[in-house]
């Protein structure tokens, strides 16, 4: 006689088959606490001295020495950006800063991703030892260089000018590397049927990689705005001038501008007019990354993975 029941272990086994609800649904890992409390003491660290220059720009010069922790609102005041405006220039160091910062990350931009198209896309003689020497360039400090660019650029005549401060370091070696990475995560069977289309080398970069590689190149396009804006040493010693001091090369001879523009400027107001100066500066970068921080965190991400 047949039977359709099944043995002990049959029955033992079909119910390890089938897993429970429980066993087949993930469980989330919530954050510990500890790790929450951590990030937001870290988060407080990182933006308490932002907020303090902030405030402290709008207190009368003398509270900022006098009592540096407490702002008062009925103590706000504009006259520490008024004089600011009156004895630094940092107009033309915002006009300067702006020049440079459109055409050289213009230049980065475009250069190093193709450079970087034909590294992670082609095969051609000398390319790993390109590549390599095109790495090792990350390994000198920027102070080596310093010393040859600008014998090189009195050699050009062009001390003092735009040129000097746009070209030298327009397509570095990190943007060219980064780029090469993200491309290299493109599949190549796009190039190919690009290819088989009729599109040339030139139309696939610029119609298939490009569009590919949006959230890479908003990453490399954050971070390259914030170098050029935040560049001091270069700017400093190949335009000493002040027709082309940059904006931080102002900032950094903000008290002597002050103190030459005003007779008996003492400590407190070049204080409050720094800060001012400092907070103007800082306003630019602030909006930048807090509008583009989905795309500097998705091109952070570019690229890590192959597939």
């Amino acid at each position: 006689m047949s039977t359709s029941t099944l043995t002990p272990p049959a029955e033992h086994a079909a119910a390890q088959a089938v897993p429970t609800r429980a066993a087949r649904t993930p469980r989330r890992s919530r954050p510990a606490i500890g790790s929450q409390l951590f990030l937001v003491l870290l988060t407080i660290g990182f933006l308490a001295p932002v907020v303090w220059a902030l405030l402290s720009a709008f207190k009368p010069a003398n509270d900022i020495i006098r009592s540096p922790l407490t702002f008062a609102p009925s103590t706000f005041t504009l006259d520490n950006y008024i004089a600011m405006f009156t004895d630094v220039p940092i107009g033309s160091g915002f006009l300067n800063t702006g020049i440079v910062l459109v055409t050289k990350g213009a230049i980065t931009l475009f250069f190093a991703p193709l450079a970087a198209f034909a590294f992670a896309k082609y095969d051609f003689v000398g390319k790993s030892l390109i590549f390599g020497t095109v790495l090792v360039t990350l390994m000198l400090p920027t102070i080596v260089l310093i010393i040859p660019l600008l014998l090189e650029m009195k050699e050009l005549g062009w001390v003092n000018t735009y040129q000097a401060l746009i070209l030298p370091g327009a397509v570095d070696a990190f943007a060219i590397f980064w780029m090469r990475q993200v491309i290299s995560a493109v599949p190549d069977e796009l190039l190919d049927a690009a290819r088989v289309d009729g599109c040339g080398e030139f139309g696939i970069f610029w119609r298939v990689i490009l569009p590919v590689i949006r959230p890479g190149l908003a990453g490399l396009a954050v971070l390259t705005i914030m170098n050029i804006y935040n560049d001091f040493v270069w700017p400093v010693v190949v335009a000493s001038s002040d027709r082309m001091a940059t904006l931080q090369v102002v900032l950094s001879t903000l008290s002597q501008n002050i103190t030459g523009n005003r007779i008996g400027a003492d400590y407190a107001t070049v204080t409050g007019e720094l800060l001012a100066a400092s907070s103007v500066a800082l306003i630019p970068l602030l909006v930048l990354f807090i509008a583009l921080q989905r795309h500097f965190i998705n091109g952070i991400l570019a690229g890590s993975v192959k597939g």
